[in-house]
């Protein structure tokens, strides 16, 4: 894992910055595991249920980016670093360390290895393992969390963003909607992505003309959504996690499919 970088971020009470050390860490999976396991129903595996931490063996890989509160921590719940509570993560996973260490996570539920060899001469970035606290969920925090991975991705000259994107169920009827708007952001031939044929579920599950644009973006996580207006680009086919309780979609961000008028606010890429 690579020291911490340059990459902070704020927004009124709210700290974006890498996360420093193994303690660090742990409490990232802590968090996880009060989101994934306690709040979204996901089954733990191993000994999960007794650390009550979510890990697996890429977060020792990863860089890990937190989003603090400034202030005292009430919740009896609440994770404290040393400059507030801790309320969100992601991680991130670059090519050259994915490659050196067995893989990226995403090959395990979508066919990602063609699309990379298709493009060699790009540096991608996995995105994964999301996680606000409830009360966050907010689009000021999606922004952070953004800008974050944005000034991430100028710093180690990242060409394409690529990870799992989850929705909460796994009854993707329950789902038609939002699936059915999703796979209209299908990525175009040079960019697309199959999931994996033994796990793989239709995302068309309703005529066309049913789908009210409007009505299933509402509906959409804001994650995904802030996605979708950067220009992202939707993989074939969803995949059910099981462990995770979610029905999960490949976003495929290239930087240079990202609409320019999000520079003016998050920067340039060559800056």
């Amino acid at each position: 894992m690579q020291p911490p970088l340059d990459i902070r971020a704020e927004k009124g009470d709210l700290i974006l910055r890498q996360a420093s050390g193994p303690d660090e860490i742990l409490a990232c999976q802590r968090l996880r595991y009060l989101v994934f396991y306690e709040e979204l129903g996901a089954s733990p595996v191993g000994d999960m249920a007794i650390s009550r931490f979510d890990s697996d063996r890429f977060d020792a890989i990863c860089d890990h980016l937190v989003v603090v509160r400034r202030g005292e921590v009430t919740d009896d719940d609440g994770i404290s670093l040393v400059d507030g509570e801790l309320i969100g993560t992601y991680r991130l996973l670059r090519q050259e360390v994915a490659e050196a260490n067995g893989g990226f996570y995403t090959q395990g539920e979508f066919d990602i290895a063609p699309l990379i060899a298709a493009h060699p001469q790009l540096r991608f970035l996995e995105l994964g393992r999301s996680c606000v606290l409830a009360p966050y969920r907010t689009k000021p925090v999606v922004e952070l969390l953004w800008q974050g991975i944005w000034n991430y991705v100028r710093l180690h000259r990242i060409d394409v963003m690529l990870g799992c994107a989850s929705l909460e169920g796994t009854n993707p009827d329950d789902h038609a909607v939002s699936l059915g708007l999703l796979a209209n952001a299908a990525a175009p031939s040079n960019w697309n992505v199959q999931a994996h044929p033994d796990q793989r579920i239709e995302m068309n599950r309703l005529p066309s003309g049913q789908i009210d644009q409007r009505q299933a973006l509402k509906l959409l996580p804001p994650l995904i959504k802030g996605y979708l207006r950067l220009g992202c680009y939707i993989g074939d086919g969803a995949v059910i996690d099981r462990q995770f309780n979610t029905i999960d979609v490949l976003i495929i961000l290239p930087v240079s499919a990202i609409n320019p008028r999000y520079f003016a606010h998050f920067g340039a890429p060559t800056d």
